[in-house]
């Protein structure tokens, strides 16, 4: 939506008319003549206030009366590397419809952050969303790449307010346009009537919801020959999988793909050979190692932790009850637990007690009467008292969501409220329990194979096949896999065991593939250092994905390709 608007001023004198005047005799003066007007353009905010009743329940839609496309629009200027950028952000709902019948089907919520004055086919666009699944988008857009975002003091605990914001120095905007996606019953996006939310809580039918509002994003703001970016994060990475194949099937080739925090094989969660890197790593930063000298590099200490993880620790594994005793003390001082514990965990370094709370993370510090955070190992807990009979599973209470909720609750009602100019009498829904309760794992993947769910209703949700077969049939795609080493939600070793066993065979296409590591948690880009890091990466991927002539030829040529024959 274009905020511009037009107002006639009257023209400048020119100089060569005045300078031609005084060389010439006098004459009658002439007859007067309107005086010649130049337009120009003044850039007004226009604010939106939406008094719709977004309800994030899974029987909720909104009628199909309230099925526009609304948005507050809002100009900012900011300095990004020793230049300034004049931007636009948009917020408001886009309106997807079903592709079988055409008919709206979900008022979908956004925010879009584009540089001004850019060419459509020289400037990128890239897609992001967080996870859950039941997850906005809010994490990503207030503490990555977007404009501005929030100072935190990870990994210690944020004080209460007041908070503030800030320019973000390390903000992709430079590098592209960021489009920040609400999936259907998150945010301030909701199913059209007759349509309801759980229609869209699912693998598949997430994906292909996401699909459809990247294509009328494209449509809305003249974007279809843009270079395009996923970017996920946590569950996010499952869904970029699944939605870069079906883009390609739909005709939209993709230039890239960061996975943040990968979780690409369900059936490996908690598998304790992945997982022991990043408890090693935990251990490292608490210096609760009993490894000596202390290692001075966590990479290379993780490289070798990664090397006994596979190899003895996995054989150990399998053997159990049977022990080595050397093995068995090796673990005992890559983590910091004692020998006698670990046997009674039967050396499962990633075991959870009857409440679902990690052993590991519970017992590391427990002599301090502290916990590690599961999505940053870095940031601790209070775990005495009363405070050690809160599940740390509910809400917000593990401690690294603790250490930054109130910033990111404030701070967002503020900037959408009172900078973007965005308000609502609904409630955003930054998390909805209900969709991750509703969701349905089932998923078909481009074989044809049921990768979702077993017999026993077990989730076994597998979607490197997905990634595996977009990239082999785009053979110029990008994917970069961002890790942080303290996360033990989506541990970093347990991706790289996933990517590496991938059904993805030529090599020359296995080069489109990069994974960094970052010293970090699940939301790498809440570390300073991390996320400056992060940004040289991304724009290293970036620049890669976009002046290869040839290969952006190829996309081209393949995206058109597509879309003929889905029209035949």
């Amino acid at each position: 939506m274009n905020s511009d608007t037009t107002t006639p001023q009257p023209a400048d004198g020119a100089p060569e008319t005045a300078a031609k005047a005084a060389a010439e005799p006098a004459k009658k003066a002439p007859k007067k003549t309107p005086t010649k007007t130049t337009k120009t353009t003044a850039k007004r905010d226009q604010p939106y206030f939406d008094p719709v009743a977004y309800g994030n329940g899974p029987d909720d839609s909104v009628a199909a009366t309230e099925a526009d496309e609304n948005a507050a629009v809002t100009h900012h200027t900011m300095t990004i590397g020793g230049s300034k950028l004049a931007y636009t952000a948009t917020v408001g709902h886009l309106v997807t419809v079903d592709p079988s019948s055409s008919k709206p089907d979900a008022k979908m919520f956004y925010v879009a952050f584009t540089k001004d004055n850019q060419k459509e086919e020289e400037r990128a666009v890239t897609f992001f969303y967080n996870g859950g699944p039941g997850s906005s988008s809010v994490f990503v857009l207030l503490g990555s790449f977007a404009p501005r975002r929030i100072k935190t003091a990870m990994p210690s605990f944020t004080p209460p307010a007041p908070y503030q914001m800030e320019d973000n120095a390390d903000s992709l905007i430079d590098k592209s346009d960021l489009v920040f996606i609400n999936p259907v019953g998150t945010g301030y996006s909701a199913a059209i009537a007759p349509n309801k939310n759980r229609d869209f809580w699912g693998v598949d039918q997430d994906a292909n919801s996401i699909k459809q509002f990247i294509k009328r994003y494209l449509t809305k703001n003249n974007r279809w020959n843009s270079p395009k970016f996923l970017f996920g994060e946590s569950y996010g990475t499952a869904r970029s999988c699944v939605l870069a194949y079906l883009l390609h099937e739909d005709g939209v080739d993709l230039n890239g793909v960061t996975l943040q925090s990968s979780i690409l094989d369900y059936r490996q969660a908690g598998n304790p050979v992945g997982a022991l890197p990043t408890a090693a790593a935990d251990a490292w930063y608490h210096k609760k190692l009993g490894v000596h000298p202390t290692p001075t590099n966590l990479e290379d200490f993780a490289e070798e932790v990664a090397e006994f993880a596979r190899t003895d620790y996995l054989n150990a594994l399998r053997k159990f009850p049977q022990t080595d005793d050397d093995v068995v003390q090796k673990l005992s001082e890559y983590t910091g637990i004692d020998k006698v514990t670990l046997l009674a965990w039967s050396l499962d370094i990633a075991a959870y007690d009857s409440r679902g709370n990690s052993l590991f993370l519970t017992t590391l510090l427990k002599s301090k009467g502290l916990s590690l955070g599961s999505y940053d190992g870095r940031v601790t807990g209070v775990s005495s008292g009363i405070a050690g009979k809160i599940d740390p599973n509910s809400g917000g209470n593990d401690p690294t969501m603790t250490a930054v909720s109130g910033v990111y609750t404030s701070m967002w009602n503020t900037y959408l409220n009172e900078q973007l100019k965005f308000t609502s009498t609904s409630s955003f829904t930054d998390l909805n329990d209900q969709a991750f309760l509703n969701w349905d794992f089932k998923h078909t993947d481009p074989t044809g194979a049921q990768k979702g769910i077993d017999a026993h209703g077990n989730i076994i949700l597998y979607t490197a096949g997905d990634l595996a077969a977009v990239m082999a049939l785009n053979v110029d795609l990008k994917v970069l896999s961002a890790n942080g080493m303290y996360d033990f939600v989506t541990p970093f070793y347990q991706t790289v065991i996933d990517l590496q066993q991938m059904p993805l065979i030529d090599k020359t296409v296995r080069q489109n593939l990069s994974a960094t590591f970052y010293p970090s948690g699940h939301m790498v880009y809440l570390d300073g250092g991390s996320r400056t890091q992060l940004k040289k990466d991304l724009a290293k991927m970036y620049e890669a994905a976009t002046t290869n002539h040839v290969a952006m030829s190829r996309i081209i040529a393949l995206q058109q390709m597509t879309a003929a024959k889905r029209v035949e």
